[in-house]
């Protein structure tokens, strides 16, 4: 419930800054705000369920609700790629076009943008949800600690192949595609900063830091948990599989606020202007003032 607490509280926090001041107003913030709606989005189709299994003495799930986890859990890392694949284009617009910058990232290109990150993850899940939800199964016990496509299908009574074929094509555009992205983008940016001058490799780094750690940190919980899906993994102590079977669902949403927010000197000299003068208002409030 604390960890839960955090999540919401930071990234609800970090939206609030960047709402709320004009300066933050620029693509790069507004695609980090999506990326923390994203966190609120992915945490809470998770954690109440699991705060609800450990109070629970029965640990059971109806199929519509086991549906609607797969669809939130799913949704959340396509969004999570698409949005980290956006602000990779981003940066390397900033880095390796910095004169045509605003030419390119115009309001209109933002909010088509936006969509990209958030409609097609949604559209690809949603018929991966219903092909699934279609099937007759043979069988009702999961061995996760929350429901799993692969799991459903892996209890199908009937052949799954269009299950499976489309599986990968959505794998493909949800996945494939950002990843393709960001290794692309970001063979350009290393590129101009070998070729370019010190405050180019400056600039580059304090931007650019942040945004590869989140990614190497998201993708080494997706990589744990298609192991653990894909391998037998009896030999792993039970906790072990179900912190590893966790961890991008639940580390990602507090590590992306923590790292953008200490790292990106705009976000960090907001926030701490709003808690100070939060804590000046609340000191003031505290005593009586003389007239």
């Amino acid at each position: 419930m604390i960890f839960y607490s955090s999540i919401i509280c930071t990234n609800l926090f970090l939206i609030v800054v960047i709402c709320m001041n004009r300066s933050l107003h620029e693509p790069m913030y507004i695609f980090l705000c999506s990326l923390f709606v994203n966190e609120l989005y992915g945490s809470t189709g998770l954690f109440p369920f699991l705060l609800l299994q450990i109070l629970s003495d029965i640990h059971t799930v109806s199929v519509p609700f086991c549906f609607l986890q797969i669809f939130c859990g799913y949704t959340y890392g396509s969004v999570e790629f698409t949005n980290l694949a956006i602000m990779s284009y981003d940066r390397y617009l900033a880095i390796c076009c910095p004169l045509h910058y605003n030419a390119h990232m115009t309001t209109t290109k933002v909010a088509m943008l936006i969509a990209i990150i958030w409609l097609p993850p949604f559209f690809a899940v949603s018929i991966s949800v219903s092909l699934s939800s279609s099937l007759q199964l043979c069988g009702n016990i999961i061995n996760k600690a929350y429901c799993d496509n692969y799991f459903i299908i892996k209890l199908a009574c009937f052949d799954t192949r269009i299950n499976n074929v489309y599986e990968l094509m959505a794998a493909a555009l949800t996945v494939c595609v950002p990843v393709f992205v960001i290794v692309y983008t970001y063979m350009k940016i290393l590129k101009v900063c070998f070729s370019g001058s010190r405050q180019t490799r400056q600039k580059a780094v304090s931007t650019c830091t942040p945004h590869l750690a989140s990614i190497i940190n998201f993708s080494v919980g997706v990589s744990f948990e298609i192991l653990q899906s894909r391998f037998n993994m009896d030999s792993v102590p039970t906790m072990l599989q179900i912190f590893l079977s966790l961890y991008f669902l639940t580390c990602q949403p507090l590590f992306n606020p923590l790292i953008y927010g200490v790292n990106m000197s705009k976000i960090r000299i907001m926030c701490k202007s709003l808690l100070l003068s939060s804590v000046g208002k609340c000191g003031s409030s505290k005593f009586p003032q003389l007239e």
